[in-house]
């Protein structure tokens, strides 16, 4: 009875063999950054992952986080993301601002100072010593909160690495782990093999999971994502006769209401010289209207067959989509439209690469970037035992798989490529579920009680350096 620990005694910090431990979970991505505490159902922080910059006189320039600071167009006010295109972090500096902006801004309270020092009780006499040993051992954000932080499938060693210094050293976290999004996907929807594919906004992926382990060599991504079909729609409304308008909210003082197809009938702000946002102000809230066209528009042909292809009906199915009733939308300066079968083509190019719009600067991607051809690329690449398996429990998670019809197009794909396994798809209807599947499943992890013991500690960390991470986080 050496080893029982008495129920009187609170366990100790290293151990985390108690309830009371409030471990985070951050799960960063390109478009938006998931926070919260582990064992909660969502997360309690989702923050923009794109920030703004201030330019100013003095060294550096002022960035700006949140929801409320990156809408207000100010005078020259620019938009950045730290993330690259492929879903690993690029400018380290400005993502380890945003992550912790993202944590304490609404799960973890600052910590409180010395009364003495609050400015209430101050002499005086202004010539007052700076405490600098106080300044310098000032208490780090994160000291009291293990972290579980999750990565993309194919993130680096070298940046593996800067997660736990990040981690670690400048917030001060008692522990850390390091968790692959794939796998808490499938986690959340309670599977420990699965092939995950995640439609984001910069990246198509297809994960293959086994016994809660990646197969590393099954990774397939592709860029043909929610961002790809925000630059189709771009391409769509540029192409109509006449161009539709995309004007976006912030450049509206006020509108009146206009017949369908007739032009824009609205008071337009003005900015004079020197006070006007940066175009990428103006790129970044075009995509916030662009978005609103998604998740209210655009569709998905869900099949049978392709949209360019022949259907039922002795025509082909986008002949045929024009029969279909359209779906209205009106911009923000006023102009409306019915959208018919166009509505369609946005996300076609996501499984037909010829069905693609393009430009000079937008050329069509090529067919082993679509999701059809990725995952038979990343089948392909697994033991032959172990595909019925993972087809018959296909979890599909990321924002940009709420398009409409999406899940029914990708049943009819995977039907026609594997006719004699059995496909079944997996796909929670609650819209959180979907878009915060990695962070659900992290929730979960961080939460077991098994997985304490898994936690990498301050003291590894401090007596192994950043490498342990390779060593441990498999």
């Amino acid at each position: 009875m050496a080893g029982v620990q008495s129920s009187s005694i609170p366990p100790s910090n290293v151990e985390y063999g108690g309830d009371e431990i409030s471990a985070l979970v951050l799960d960063p991505g390109y478009s938006s950054t998931r926070a919260g505490f582990a064992g909660e159902d969502v997360p309690k922080s989702v923050t923009p992952s794109y920030y703004g910059v201030l330019p100013s006189s003095s060294a550096s320039d002022k960035l700006l986080f949140g929801d409320n600071s990156i809408h207000t167009p100010l005078p020259n006010l620019g938009i950045g993301n730290p993330m690259s295109k492929d879903g690993t972090v690029e400018d380290w500096d400005t993502a380890a601002k945003l992550w912790e902006y993202a944590i304490t801004s609404r799960l973890t309270n600052a910590k409180p100072g010395n009364p003495m020092s609050n400015g209430l009780n101050d002499p005086d006499n202004s010539n007052m010593d700076v405490d600098i040993e106080g300044a310098e051992n000032q208490e780090k954000p994160l000291e009291e909160n293990p972290l579980l932080m999750t990565e993309t499938g194919w993130n680096s060693g070298k940046g593996r690495e800067k997660g736990i210094e990040i981690a670690m050293e400048s917030w001060g976290c008692p522990a850390f782990w390091l968790a692959r999004n794939g796998v808490l996907a499938a986690f959340a929807g309670g599977k420990a093999t699965a092939l995950v594919v995640d439609i984001g906004a910069s990246n198509i992926s297809v994960t293959p999971v086994h016994d809660g382990l990646i197969l590393k060599k099954g990774v397939a991504r592709s860029p043909l994502a929610g961002n790809f079909v925000s630059q189709q729609l771009r391409l769509l409304f540029s192409s109509s006769q006449p161009p539709v308008p995309l004007t976006p909210h912030y450049l509206v003082t006020s509108k009146t209401p206009v017949d369908a197809g007739a032009p824009a009938h609205a008071t337009y702000k003005s900015f004079g010289p020197g006070i006007a946002p940066q175009d990428s102000f103006r790129r970044f809230q075009e995509e916030r209207v662009l978005t609103e066209f998604k998740e209210s528009v655009v569709q998905v042909w869900a099949g049978p067959g392709r949209l360019a292809g022949h259907g039922q009906h002795g025509t082909t199915n986008e002949e045929y989509a024009k029969t279909l009733p359209g779906r209205p939308f009106e911009m923000p300066d006023g102009w409306n439209q019915m959208f018919g079968a166009e509505r369609y083509r946005a996300a076609e190019g996501m499984f037909d690469a010829k069905m693609a719009l393009t430009d000079s600067e937008n050329p069509s991607p090529q067919q082993g970037q679509t999701l059809p051809a990725l995952i038979q690329s990343s089948l392909s690449q697994v033991d032959s035992d172990i595909r019925p398996h993972l087809l018959s429990n296909v979890v599909v998670t990321g924002g940009t798989s709420l398009l409409y019809g999406f899940n029914d197009r990708l049943n009819h794909e995977l039907m026609a490529l594997y006719p004699s396994p059995r496909v079944r798809i997996s796909a929670p209807g609650n819209t959180s579920e979907r878009r915060f599947a990695g962070w659900i499943g992290g929730s979960i992890l961080a939460s077991l009680g098994s997985f304490h013991q898994m936690w990498i500690s301050k003291k590894e960390y401090d007596e192994n350096g950043p490498n342990i991470i390779e060593k441990r986080c498999k």
